[in-house]
């Protein structure tokens, strides 16, 4: 017997429709139901349908880190990991940092391990911000940016990414910060379009944040998937800006290992002991055997992250490719591993009914991007496919596109 998937007739901010509200849940987290992420995965499990949806691999990351890990198993490295993660986790981490991005960060007191790259936008939202404060972010957005800022009772401010660059008019953006703001949340490269924000684009929003005196939270966990013509350059390396930055990245998105859940923060120690404050009262520590396995991993050679790169950036054509032989208008993303098509060019026009319809007249399930946008009718055209599945179920995602027969 099938499990009919969640109701997913209608989002708001990548979540269930606010019309119907939550019995016992709080105000401010009313709308935030089921992720579209979850609603699609189950759509596919119900359909058959081939999942683009869902950003997650469906191979294995390097053999190496997960021996380390289950070494550590087996050397009875199976309870709680320190508060802030595991020395050897740690030191890894600023070995990384520096060696990759040309940054120093003492282990001690500027590097904070977390359940992933999510408990660390979390816990950096519950500690720098709260009722009455703002955080202005960029639309499109991931959707537990709207979710953590709801959770610390601030108030969400939005600068949209337009056209086939995605790029934000500098004036709009300066408009967006008030005396109240506190935070800027910036991803980059950006999920769900893909986009890379130049070192021009990064010294507009350095100066204004500057000049605001904000602190910045960076999710960076696509570091590593960059491709050519394009360059990742960590916000805390521009002038003026290590002292205001937490900077996010994810094992997960690194190494492949998503069910991991191992993320971490670096930055100025008195901003990460904040964030630790709050950290601690949400896991307060966990995976200890991963730690070990990821503190492997972080130290492996050129040559891995590399072939990373060069893996995603050959999936990256070979789904484009296929998508514009189904006849979409595609944006190659710049990094991540999401392609963008706008579906006006396939005669649809609206994101929410295109995916609904998808796994059944496509056999296919993806993302509709306007999900991610306080301004729906920003992105109602655009739907997101993720390519970090194995080359056959990406050919055979695009041969069924390329076989239906309407959309």
């Amino acid at each position: 017997m099938s499990t009919a998937p969640p109701e997913v007739t209608s989002y708001t901010r990548g979540v269930a429709s606010p019309d119907e509200p939550v019995p016992f849940l709080t105000q401010r987290l009313q709308g935030f139901g089921t992720t579209i992420f979850t609603a699609m995965s189950a759509l596919a499990a119900e359909t058959g349908a081939v999942n683009l949806g869902q950003g997650f691999p469906d191979t294995d990351g390097p053999r190496e880190v997960a021996e380390a890990a289950i070494a550590a198993i087996r050397d009875g490295h199976n309870q709680y990991p320190p508060l802030a993660g595991l020395p050897v986790l740690r030191d890894a981490i600023a070995h990384h940092r520096r060696h990759h991005r040309g940054q120093e960060f003492d282990p001690a007191d500027e590097i904070l391990v977390t359940t992933g790259a999510t408990e660390a936008l979390a816990a950096s939202l519950l500690a720098l911000t709260g009722p009455g404060d703002e955080v202005v972010t960029f639309e499109p957005y991931y959707d537990s940016y709207a979710a953590g800022i709801a959770m610390s009772g601030a108030s969400r401010r939005v600068v949209t990414l337009r056209g086939a660059d995605f790029a934000f008019d500098p004036a709009e953006f300066e408009a967006a910060f008030t005396s109240r703001t506190k935070v800027l949340l910036l991803n980059t490269p950006h999920n769900p379009t893909g986009k890379v924000f130049s070192r021009a684009e990064l010294e507009t929003i350095a100066r204004v944040c500057i000049e605001r005196d904000v602190v910045v939270v960076t999710d960076e966990v696509y570091e590593h998937l960059v491709y050519e013509g394009h360059e990742h350059i960590p916000l805390a390396t521009l002038p003026g800006m290590a002292e205001r930055t937490v900077t996010i990245s994810s094992a997960g998105k690194i190494f492949s290992f998503t069910g991991w859940k191992i993320g971490w923060a670096c930055g100025p120690g008195p901003l990460i002991a904040a964030v630790r404050t709050a950290k601690q009262f949400l896991t307060f520590a966990s995976g200890g055997p991963w730690q070990h396995g990821v503190a492997t991993g972080l130290r492996l050679g050129d040559d891995f992250f590399a072939g990373y790169t060069a893996e995603m950036a050959s999936k990256r054509e070979r789904l484009c490719a296929g998508l514009e032989a189904a006849g979409f208008d595609t944006i190659r993303p710049q990094g991540t591993y999401f392609a963008t098509v706008d579906i006006r060019s396939v005669g649809a026009s609206d994101g929410i009914e295109f995916c609904m319809s998808l796994p059944r007249s496509a056999g296919v399930v993806a993302v509709p991007t306007q999900v991610f946008y306080d301004n729906e009718d920003e992105g109602r055209h655009l739907v997101r496919f993720a390519f970090c599945k194995k080359d056959e179920v990406l050919d055979e995602a695009a041969r069924r596109l390329q076989a239906a027969e309407e959309f």
